[in-house]
């Protein structure tokens, strides 16, 4: 029998175990181009099985493919093969947070979902939602160190520093923990070091930082990381490390890590507006009142470093709404462009245009939030908040119109019967139909049925009640009783004070000013002569002779001028100078 030639061995179908082997020794070696097309292999022979499918998918993921990982579970979509999971993460990978969370929404809340889950909350900002996440994933007793770092990262996120040191040790997680390597013993003493900061343990919270930043450090330079690219990276330390030193007093240190992070401009955004900000502060000008100094230093960077300016904005914003400098403060607060939206943002710019009296500026200011919030697609949805506050303002300031429309979306958008009588209300300054029209709606209040409106508005009002005069009153012995046990309260005296021997009464008149008392004399005027001139210089009887010479007179006036002229030989040598004036006299 001749033998098979080449071509006919490779025309011979593989098994479908051989192929599986081959895959998972890919998979585990991390060969990951390799398993994909061994997995399209297993798909040939048997097309639509469930572990080739997913065994694709995955190895896509962990190639970064996410493209080409959708573009499988899309063609899967057919099957019977739920890969929800697979396709969410691929999404929060490509930073498509809501389409992730629409995806995990009426899942089975599973150990790998609620991970997920929580990660998209992180870096949604949702905070709360994340440690809910994680709460309910106590229950699964999940192990994994990852999994409790990163429950301390979102305390600490969450604004809820004071429980991590708590947390730690419920989770029996330490930084001499044996599982600990690398970049999580990085973050677990960066975040730990939050909690302390929180706690106002700055010296423990120091030594955590210097121990993160050190480990964070050898870490990068195995990775080939070059200076400037470790201190970028290790700038939130660093900020961190600077504060701590303000806290305890070390201003001269803090003062010199912040202008080394702000000049060198070797920090993500956020680190560097922390440190622009805490370097404002503790600068000489906002100190010393030199406000309008202040402002143009901080306007000067805030034009200079665009892409770091949030962080100053909300400072030079600070600075001047508290010196009433409300232009300034609404304009540096109108160039943050991410914050426009938010509840506390538009309250205080609609504040500080009523401040200038800019009703039209604020008014606008309102609108664009209502069209920010109409376009978002984020489940905590402000849109009716937004609404009904820029009705009651436009109300107020006399927009009536204005305030009917808004009214009236409200009650279409969300039908509340508090935005239906606030449109009844306003609709009857405008139009007397439309307000009827809607009037005819509201829910009838309980207890008004029986009340016939029309007599009760031909009614003179009500009369006023008069006692009767007559003695005969149904009074119950009961409430004389209570009247009876009703206890005098004895008065309270001053301290000292003896009511038995009070002394003599206290002046009546002690509270009016002296001048208006019974008992002011005037002081009496010193009528005697007034001595002016200088030290030691003679005074002439009224009745001297005319006939002293001029000679005389010249001489006396010489004397005085002369003791005019030396005050301050006078105030230096006390002593001679009286000497000097006896002299004088004599002569």
């Amino acid at each position: 029998m001749p033998p098979k030639s080449k071509t006919a061995a490779a025309a011979q179908p593989v098994a479908v175990e051989d192929l599986f082997t081959a895959l998972n020794r890919h998979i585990q070696a991390g060969e990951f181009p390799q398993a994909v097309k061994v997995a399209d292999q297993v798909l040939a022979v048997a097309p639509g099985d469930e572990d080739a499918v997913r065994c694709k998918v995955v190895a896509h993921i962990k190639s970064d493919a996410t493209e080409k990982a959708l573009a499988a579970i899309r063609a899967a979509e057919r099957l019977p093969i739920d890969l929800s999971y697979y396709k969410a993460y691929c999404y929060y990978r490509q930073n498509k947070l809501q389409e992730a969370l629409e995806i995990l929404k009426g899942q089975e809340e599973t150990s790998a979902i609620l991970q997920l889950e929580s990660q998209i909350y992180y870096r949604l900002g949702r905070m709360n939602d994340c440690m809910n996440s994680y709460e309910k994933l106590q229950k699964y007793k999940v192990e994994s160190m990852d999994l409790k770092i990163n429950i301390i990262a979102a305390l600490v996120a969450a604004g809820r520093a004071s429980e991590v040191q708590a947390t730690m040790k419920a989770l029996k997680v330490d930084l001499a923990t044996k599982e600990l390597k690398g970049f999580r013993s990085f973050e677990l003493a960066y975040n730990s070091a939050c909690s302390l900061i929180e706690s106002k343990k700055y010296s423990e919270a120091k030594e955590q930082l210097e121990l993160a930043k050190r480990i964070g450090k050898e870490e990068l330079m195995v990775e080939d990381y070059g200076d400037d690219e470790i201190e970028y990276e290790l700038a939130p330390v660093s900020a961190q490390l600077a504060y701590v030193n303000q806290l305890q007093g070390q201003t001269q240190e803090a003062m010199e890590a912040y202008a080394n992070m702000t000049n060198r401009n070797l920090a993500d955004p956020s680190s560097l507006a922390v440190a622009t900000t805490n370097l404002i502060s503790l600068k000489v000008h906002v100190r010393e009142k030199k406000i309008q100094k202040a402002e143009e230093v901080l306007g000067r960077y805030a034009e200079k470093h665009p892409e770091n300016s949030k962080g100053v904005l909300l400072a030079l914003a600070q600075i001047a709404a508290n010196t009433n400098h409300f232009q300034i403060a609404a304009d540096s607060l109108s160039k943050i462009v991410d914050i426009q939206h938010m509840p506390a943002t538009v309250a205080t710019l609609v504040a500080l245009k009523e401040r200038l009296g800019d009703s039209n500026g604020a008014s606008s200011v309102l609108d664009s939030a209502i069209q920010w919030w109409k376009n978002s697609m984020t489940e905590d949805n402000k849109l009716d908040v937004f609404i009904r506050e820029a009705a009651t303002f436009k109300l107020n300031h006399g927009r009536d119109e204005e305030a009917c429309q808004l009214y009236e979306e409200l009650v279409k958008r969300f039908g509340s019967t508090e935005a239906m009588a606030g449109l009844v209300a306003t609709s009857a300054r405008t139009n007397l139909e439309k307000a009827e029209q809607y009037e005819k709606k509201l829910k009838p209040l309980p207890g008004l049925k029986g009340i016939n409106i029309e007599s009760l508005v031909k009614t003179s009002g009500a009369r006023p009640f008069e006692m009767p005069k007559s003695t005969d009153l149904d009074v119950t012995e009961e409430v004389k009783k209570q009247k009876a046990k009703k206890r005098k309260r004895k008065p309270r005296y001053p301290k000292g004070f003896d009511p038995a021997n009070p002394g003599p009464p206290p002046d009546p008149e002690r509270w009016l000013p002296k001048r208006e008392r019974s008992s002011y004399r005037p002081k009496r005027k010193d009528k005697r002569a007034q001595v002016r001139g200088a030290q030691g210089a003679v005074t002439r009887d009224k009745h001297d002779s005319s006939g002293t010479s001029a000679a005389s007179a010249s001489g006396s006036s010489s004397k005085t001028s002369q003791a005019t002229k030396a005050p301050a030989a006078a105030t230096e040598q006390p002593k001679a100078s009286n000497k000097s004036r006896k002299k004088k006299s004599r002569s």
